[in-house]
């Protein structure tokens, strides 16, 4: 089992940066997919960067130019540079990890990890002037 904490969220204005971590503990060498997610008030909450075991990275189209997933330290470190952010961006994003059998997808411009093991506790972004 995996254990995932977020950090980096915070109020910034639109067209701002933000960097998020995700600090992982436990067998992270099992992880097949780590992804960020988010949920906003009053919506589902959906994918929106996925890393695979490969390095293969997928992005939904409402972050796709602007977002940037990492890992580093052996997926002990999920990251996601969030660049030229909106106030459509706002919501509490999410960290979470798949085990062994898990798997990416990316479907119609929206991109998700099957059977996640994992959710970090979130961490709130505000983008407003």
């Amino acid at each position: 089992q995996v254990q995932l904490v977020e950090s980096g969220g915070g109020s910034v204005q639109p067209g701002g940066s933000l960097r998020l971590s995700c600090a992982a503990s436990g067998d992270t060498a099992s992880n097949y997919c780590m992804g960020w997610f988010r949920q906003a008030p009053g919506k589902e909450r959906e994918g929106i960067a996925v890393v695979d075991s490969d390095g293969n990275t997928y992005y939904a189209d409402s972050v796709k130019g602007r977002f940037a997933i990492s890992k580093e330290n052996a997926n002990s470190t999920l990251s996601l540079q969030m660049n030229s952010l909106k106030p459509e961006d706002t919501a509490t994003y999410y960290c979470a990890a798949t085990g062994p059998f898990g798997g990416s997808w990316d479907s119609n411009g929206h991109v998700g990890c099957s059977n996640i093991d994992a959710w970090g506790p979130g961490t709130l972004v505000t983008v407003s002037s």
